[in-house]
């Protein structure tokens, strides 16, 4: 590895031609997250007259996926392991396909040979002075497909941030390289309405200081960081994060002091954001990036002690079932961690599990707490799983109860409007007195 120069510089090219060995029939596995490449997805696009039948995979990404466009159907179909924002469409319409699969378990596809990975498409920093790339914002499952691939195709950008941890590539284990910068893209996680932080006073009463955390992105997890600014000790053991985290960190409230698992560290394996929390996992041995199949594996997050998990869902029947895939049969987001979390919290000791949803939807004129699930809903959670429910109403416990008692404390946690009608249907569902 001493001669990593030379060998970097055999193997620079221009995107087009890192691309042209691609065939049709093949699968390209795309960096997630913040990392996907966008000169290598430009330069994949730009082969599509001569293609058919290429699958796309990958998990999240935000920026553009232009192989999803109609005008490239034929050439390339996407298959997606979590649906985002900028495939979604493409999915319900058809024109994508979705594997639902637990976020710790997609990387043994790769290794098995069950989705075996003919390209993958992965961006890196420049290398360092050993002729180390890092994966930057994204380690997730992308370092193992990268190492899974029978050709890997790297774009260097120098905008990358360089991350700590099991977050890097070595020259040597490019087939070809692209030099490209450009700026990662933003990551919006909408607004924090009042509703949001009205959930997160409830979930910030169940967590305790000294609290290991598993938190995502968007308005309840950014408005559940806020409402834990007086807490002390906490630490931080997630799938992902964004900025929300930073003014913990920077007050001291976050100091993963009392981690019973890699403490003093922030685990995690993908970040998205802003520059500020780019910037912040720059070169910073505080944050270490690992990747999903050990992070996410239940086992492993039962080890943190006082594992607070909090994830979201779309909708909660009143038996407990919870649906955060789909909307009814129609695919919305992914499995994704979900389960990971809520199992591992449920087994650490002095866990606390929370699945924490808005009451309604559409300005209040439907129910997120429903009788039953849609007709083809997705139930990511399991009734038997789910322990915590939090909504702006209040935050109840289902462990241990049964179906009538598990629907009178999900009632309580209905907006009021619709209290009387899910009343009436559980007495009919569950044949109260």
């Amino acid at each position: 590895m001493s001669d990593w120069h030379s060998q970097y510089q055999s193997r620079l090219q221009s995107a087009a031609a890192a691309l042209a060995p691609l065939e049709s029939g093949e699968r390209v596995f795309v960096h997630m997250g913040a990392a996907a490449p966008p000169a290598l997805l430009e330069a994949l696009c730009g082969h599509a007259g001569r293609l058919r039948g290429v699958e796309v995979l990958h998990c999240i990404t935000i920026g553009p996926a232009p192989y999803c466009d109609p005008r490239y159907d034929g050439a390339f179909r996407h298959n997606a392991l979590f649906i985002a924002g900028n495939t979604r469409e493409a999915v319900q319409s058809g024109r994508a396909d979705f594997i639902p699969i637990f976020l710790h378990e997609i990387e043994a596809l790769f290794t098995s040979g069950a989705l075996p990975i003919h390209t993958a498409l992965i961006q890196c920093s420049p290398p360092d002075r050993h002729g180390w790339m890092s994966l930057g914002p994204s380690i997730d499952i992308s370092l193992t497909a990268a190492r899974a691939a029978q050709r890997l195709v790297v774009q260097v950008n120098p905008r990358l941030p360089r991350t700590h941890g099991c977050s890097a590539i070595h020259v040597t284990e490019a087939h070809a390289i692209v030099e490209a910068e450009r700026e990662l893209p933003v990551f919006d996680q909408g607004q924090v309405t009042a509703v949001h932080r009205a959930i997160a006073r409830h979930v910030a009463e169940l967590v305790p200081d000294r609290a290991t955390l598993q938190i995502g992105v968007g308005g309840i997890p950014e408005a559940v960081l806020q409402a834990l600014r007086d807490h002390r000790g906490l630490g931080v053991h997630t799938e992902m994060f964004s900025d929300g985290l930073l003014p913990l960190v920077a007050s001291g409230a976050i100091d993963n002091a009392h981690k019973t698992l890699h403490p003093h560290k922030i685990i995690t394996t993908f970040v998205l954001g802003t520059r500020a929390v780019y910037d912040f996992i720059d070169d910073n041995p505080q944050v270490e990036f690992l990747s999903n199949h050990y992070v996410n594996e239940p086992e492993v997050i039962a080890r943190n002690h006082r594992m607070a998990a909090v994830n979201a869902a779309l909708e909660i029947d009143l038996s407990g079932q919870v649906c955060s895939d789909s909307i009814g049969s129609l695919p919305f987001s992914g499995v994704g961690g979900q389960v990971d979390f809520i199992r591992g919290a449920a087994q650490a000791p002095g866990g606390i599990p929370i699945i924490a949803l808005p009451s309604t939807a559409r300005a209040d004129t439907l129910s997120r707490i429903v009788p039953r699930l849609k007709p083809g809903a997705g139930v990511v959670t399991s009734r038997a799983d789910v322990r915590w429910v939090v909504t702006e109403h209040g935050a109840v416990n289902l462990y241990g109860k049964n179906l009538r008692q598990r629907a009178d404390a999900l009632i309580s946690l209905a907006h009021p409007k619709f209290q009387a009608e899910l009343e009436r249907e559980a007495a009919r569902l569950f044949i109260r007195s």
